[in-house]
């Protein structure tokens, strides 16, 4: 029996995608029949078509729509599908409510640690709703947090990792003359951080962290992402010692260019963060990660073995691993060496085909 699958998700950035796309595609030639249900310009459907997945161009627009329901309904019914995955808040909405009275298997998808409580009653709209047969979750900590809520079956989470391959960063070269053209010399140790600044990626505490640095050093911090400004970070980056050499660069399309030209990749998350795709793509270009002790990082990053983990909120600690790495380069190297071999064998895209078809199959018997 040929396993049928409907996706729902949103697939129009190409990118930050690429390993939750990448895994269907695998899926399908590993024999699967894919459907995938996602918005009529997303990035991704070529690439999909030409794999031999069916591409059904409609996303829900909004929670609990009617139309959305009748759609997805309706496929349901005609497409035979055992298995429907659902991957965000409108999928995960409408798609159980699609499902209602019929033999299809829902399973719904966690990216994030946190915000499940057994006590919200909104909480059973999705993931704790009686319909959902599964939920694949890409760490240990998220899985071990839904197994933690009363009134849950222990077995319906699963930890199924976030897939790499080392293909994709092959042709990844480090850009050296945009980083001159933002500022930073071709000499300077370069820390960089890659996020959408909210407050739970910590990104005072990198700065913070400057103050506690040695005076004078050639090392600088590159900061690419939205809103980097916001808070008091400016306030924090026009005081800090350090701020000729702390630069801010938006939003890039060149992203991994300037990431494989660093000697440091930090994340100072305080919270919520699982197996973060900005940290295994600079593990993967084989930049050293400096993360912090919360769950997810845990199991990505090995203390001294894969990069250095540090205290949550601890701009000493995050001082102290920098300057560690800047004083002893090889050390530096020897631990950027060792992350991307981490990715590769722990977190490879084969493993996470393999464990992802396996569940298809335990779901459709």
């Amino acid at each position: 029996m040929k396993i049928k699958v409907l996706v729902i998700s949103d697939y129009r950035d190409t990118n930050s995608v690429r390993p939750e796309a990448e895994l269907f595609i695998g899926l399908q030639q590993a024999g699967l029949e894919i459907t995938v249900m996602t918005f009529d310009q997303a990035a991704y459907i070529q690439r999909f078509e030409a794999a031999g997945i069916r591409v059904i161009g409609f996303h829900p627009e909004r929670k609990l729509d009617l139309v959305a329901i009748r759609i997805i309904r309706q496929e349901l019914r005609t497409g035979g599908h055992h298995v429907l995955h659902l991957f965000n808040s409108r999928a995960i909405l409408n798609g159980i409510q699609a499902a209602r009275g019929l033999p299809v298997k829902v399973v719904l998808y966690r990216g994030y640690t946190g915000h499940i409580h057994w006590y919200d009653p909104t909480a059973y709209l999705k993931y704790l709703h009686p319909r959902v047969d599964k939920i694949t979750c890409i760490a240990e900590a998220i899985t071990a947090m839904f197994r933690r809520q009363l009134f849950f079956k222990k077995n319906k989470a699963v930890t199924i990792h976030k897939g790499h391959s080392p293909r994709w960063y092959e042709g990844i070269v480090p850009d050296r003359r945009a980083l001159t053209a933002i500022g930073i010399p071709p000499d300077a140790f370069l820390v960089v951080c890659v996020a959408n600044n909210r407050r739970m990626k910590g990104i005072p505490w990198l700065l913070k962290s400057t103050y506690l640095l040695t005076p004078c050093l050639p090392i600088h911090f590159l900061l690419i992402g939205k809103n980097m400004e916001a808070g008091n970070n400016r306030q924090l980056i026009e005081q800090s010692p350090y701020r000729g050499q702390i630069h801010l660069a938006g939003f890039r399309t060149d992203v991994l260019n300037l990431v494989a030209a660093a000697n440091v990749f930090a994340l100072p998350s305080l919270y919520g963060e699982a197996t973060t795709k900005a940290v295994m793509e600079a593990m993967s270009l084989g930049v050293t990660p400096v993360v912090t002790s919360i769950p997810g990082n845990r199991e990505l990053v090995i203390h001294q073995q894969s990069g250095w983990v540090v205290l949550p909120a601890s701009a000493e600690d995050l001082a102290a691993a920098v300057l560690r790495l800047y004083q002893d380069r090889a050390l530096c190297q020897r631990l950027g060496a060792a992350a991307k071999a981490h990715v590769a064998t722990h977190f490879s895209l084969t493993d996470t085909v393999v464990n992802m078809k396996r569940l298809y199959e335990e779901l459709a018997d």
